[in-house]
């Protein structure tokens, strides 16, 4: 059973990184203004002149559209509050960002992450990621149908995480470019790690939440830490 202390301190660091998810969105969609028309001098459309209008802006025009949405969205259907006191909604909207996630973001992300500009490691990155992303939509959808909740849950927290990585790679590309470190090496690790160490700190946690890592003697001291 949680302590109130603990309730607090979960409810703080949940609203904290509600916070970072909706400025960093907003931060996002304002930047569209370099996209309508095409900037080709702002940082992300350097060197993409040559390619774009052949077919790359089908799927980066396609990704802003889908990718906020997919991204709100998400951080809705996650909140326990809304999943319990509106159930109709929850599986009506599960289905419009399951079909989101699996016909828009998920296809647009592979199309532009064959595109990525720090080479094939970065590459290989968002590819996988966007593979895996699209399973665990999948396998979500499969365990809602099935009525295996507790491991649609799983799943569908393991597909949000991998969509937060829109948020987690601006975070660490704003925390290089204040240490002023521009090299290729450190966008091919952000590509890797902006999705691969939420969802391993996810798995770690759930782990621990299960019993099936030890770190602490008692139930009630890890009580701070999600569900499983």
């Amino acid at each position: 059973m949680k302590t109130r202390p603990s309730i607090w301190l979960w409810k703080i660091l949940t609203a904290m990184v509600y916070l970072v998810i909706f400025r960093v969105t907003i931060l996002v969609i304002w930047g569209y203004r370099n996209y309508f028309p095409p900037n080709f001098d702002s940082d992300f459309l350097v060197g993409r002149e040559s390619y774009f209008w052949h077919g790359y802006h089908w799927a980066f025009y396609t990704h802003l559209a889908s990718g906020p949405v997919s991204l709100l969205m998400g951080t809705l259907l996650i909140n326990k509050r809304f999943v319990q006191r509106f159930p109709r909604w929850h599986r009506r909207l599960g289905r419009v960002q399951a079909m989101n996630v699996l016909f828009l973001v998920v296809p647009s992300g592979l199309w532009m992450g064959l595109y990525a500009a720090s080479g094939s490691i970065a590459t290989v990155g968002f590819v996988m990621q966007a593979f895996i992303t699209g399973f665990c939509v999948a396998a979500g959808w499969r365990d809602a149908v099935m009525r295996r909740f507790q491991r649609h849950q799983r799943w569908m927290w393991r597909c949000y995480l991998l969509l937060c990585s829109a948020v987690v790679i601006r975070i660490f590309g704003g925390t290089a470019s204040v240490f002023q470190v521009q090299a290729d090496w450190v966008f091919q690790l952000q590509a890797w790690l902006s999705w691969v160490a939420p969802l391993a700190i996810y798995e770690f946690t759930r782990l621990v939440r299960a019993g099936k890592i030890p770190l602490w003697k008692h139930s009630t001291e890890m009580a701070f830490l999600p569900d499983a």
